[in-house]
């Protein structure tokens, strides 16, 4: 009768299938979370802030940006005050359905904020949104 070796039995054994499992998982882990890392250049600007502010995802949003000194931008860039219809317009053209936030300064008359919504309902948006901070 053989005896056989206890030590040679029991020897532990590297598991590589657990292993891959993992690097793959941190593996896609990090791809994710690298999509989400982007620099968003703006201007600095004080919303109003709001209890009942919501966020919202859209897909492509086009922003409109009145500062405290009364410059108006479109996704960044400033337009001169007589050229905002014809912006708008094209913007329009390109990007029918495609909403537009409004980010308004604090300081800026309610009266600035109203005229400049009723211009952007008569050249044909639909879909406006104004930008708050959540209290």
């Amino acid at each position: 009768m053989k005896l056989r070796n206890l030590r040679l039995e029991h020897q532990p054994r590297i598991m590589i299938i657990p292993m891959i499992d993992i690097i793959f998982f941190l593996l896609v882990f990090f791809m994710m979370s690298t999509l989400y890392m982007h620099d968003q250049q703006s201007i600095a600007i004080n919303l109003p802030s709001a209890a009942t502010a919501t966020k919202e995802t859209v897909d492509q949003p086009l922003t409109l940006l009145m500062t405290a000194d009364n410059k108006l931008l479109f996704n960044n860039q400033e337009i001169p005050p007589g050229a905002l219809s014809a912006t708008i317009s094209m913007a329009l053209t390109n990007h029918p359905n495609a909403p537009f936030i409004l980010k308004a300064d604090r300081q800026i008359e309610y009266g600035k904020v109203i005229t400049l919504l009723d211009n952007l309902k008569q050249l044909g948006v639909k879909k406006i949104s104004f930008a708050t901070e959540v209290k």
